[in-house]
């Protein structure tokens, strides 16, 4: 049986699973990472990314933020949209099969949403969403593309994007979510993920299952630790399983 067939098994015999994944689900929809060679942590800047990515630094230099964020995370200036590739289709057909439960990831891109999942945790938030930090206000992620500058509400507040910065907590219902599903999963899947970013990653050790998938391209602390491990990219292999 070969590793395609053995995570076929895997998935007929469970009904409660959830995937976890980071930005390795995502770059196969055009949209680059962090971490890799060429990500965006290896990519030279007047400030680093890590700088620039913190709530410190949004509040101290909001306007050279918002430079950097719309070139390097909307990708104002990419060219082309980035669309939902194969994984994210797959979960979304699984998540309708009644089969899998839940998705929790690392990404912010909302390309799980437009695949048609509808049960995402989020961990790190989402471009999608914005807030005034004044009044509240709720405001899309097209608006702070076409804006300029320092986006502003209608009532002259600042509005920030529901992303987690670093110096920033991660969102304490979400992290309930993740671990009430993780805890009652029968199959985890690990998919497109470094798992190097914490607190993320250490969620996964509420996983008390059956059974637990690792499809990455490269290594990962986990490699000993799971029941069948694949090293390919995960659209490429989720895009051969039947619901």
């Amino acid at each position: 049986m070969n590793q395609i067939q053995q995570l076929q098994t895997m998935i007929d015999n469970s009904n409660r699973i959830v995937f976890f994944g980071g930005a390795g689900v995502s770059t196969e929809s055009g949209i680059p990472d962090f971490r890799s060679v060429d990500g965006l942590y290896n990519q030279q800047y007047d400030y680093p990314p890590e700088e620039i990515l913190s709530h410190r630094f949004f509040l101290q230099h909001t306007a050279e933020f918002y430079t950097f964020y719309r070139k390097k995370i909307l990708l104002c200036e990419h060219p082309f949209t980035p669309r939902p590739n194969a994984a994210h289709n797959k979960l979304a057909e699984l998540e309708q099969a009644g089969k899998l439960r839940a998705v929790i990831t690392q990404n912010i891109d909302g390309l799980h949403q437009q695949a048609g999942s509808r049960h995402v945790l989020e961990l790190h938030g989402s471009v999608e969403r914005n807030y005034c930090m004044q009044c509240g206000k709720a405001y899309t992620a097209d608006f702070i593309r076409s804006s300029t500058g320092i986006p502003r509400c209608s009532c002259g507040g600042i509005i920030k994007p529901d992303v987690v910065l670093y110096e920033e907590s991660l969102d304490s219902r979400i992290i309930e979510q993740s671990v009430s599903a993780l805890q009652q999963a029968d199959l985890l899947i690990i998919g497109g993920t470094s798992l190097n970013v914490y607190p993320a990653a250490g969620f996964l050790g509420y996983f008390r299952g059956n059974a637990s998938v690792l499809i990455n391209c490269g290594a990962t602390q986990m490699d000993n630790q799971v029941d069948l491990l694949i090293r390919d990219k995960i659209g490429a292999v989720l895009h051969q399983i039947k619901c």
